[in-house]
């Protein structure tokens, strides 16, 4: 399984200057440097997808601005492994995607178990980017017990 924040496509320069124009170009998230000491940017796809992680790792009301912000994900830690709490994480992530994405259209969201003991789902999106009618998934590790990430 990969990383979440490994970057989508390991040539980033495959991407046409329209892909930036269309999908938007900005700080990378996590906010970091490049090499040359700058703020590193991320632009196009990896724009897209940086902005599905931060939506799904970002707590509501963690944002001043945007109480409302983020995919209620913080609200499942100490639940426990059912299949009720993935199904809730399920139509949590597939709101707070609808809701906070507007460049994409999720075709669809599962849910697995991958370690029990340590309380951590997968959770697989699976997505389609309009503007460009691309299909990408990406598949975000959460843990249901605090500290659990390894």
């Amino acid at each position: 399984m990969a990383e979440p924040n490994a970057p989508l496509d390991p040539d980033p320069a495959q991407h046409t200057p329209a892909d930036a124009a269309v999908l938007g170009r900005g700080w990378a998230a996590p906010a970091r440097l490049d090499p040359l000491g700058e703020a590193a940017e991320a632009a196009g796809p990896e724009k897209v997808r940086q902005s599905v992680l931060l939506i799904l790792g970002t707590r509501r009301g963690e944002r001043v601005m945007r109480p409302d912000f983020g995919a209620g994900l913080e609200d499942m830690l100490f639940e426990p492994v059912t299949a009720a709490t993935a199904a809730l994480v399920r139509l949590r992530v597939e709101q707070g995607l609808t809701a906070w994405e507007p460049r994409i259209d999720v075709l669809g969201v599962e849910v697995s178990v991958a370690d029990r003991a340590a309380g951590r789902l997968d959770v697989r999106i699976d997505y389609r980017i309009r503007a460009t009618n691309t299909f990408y998934n990406l598949v975000y590790p959460f843990h249901l017990h605090e500290g659990a990430a390894t």
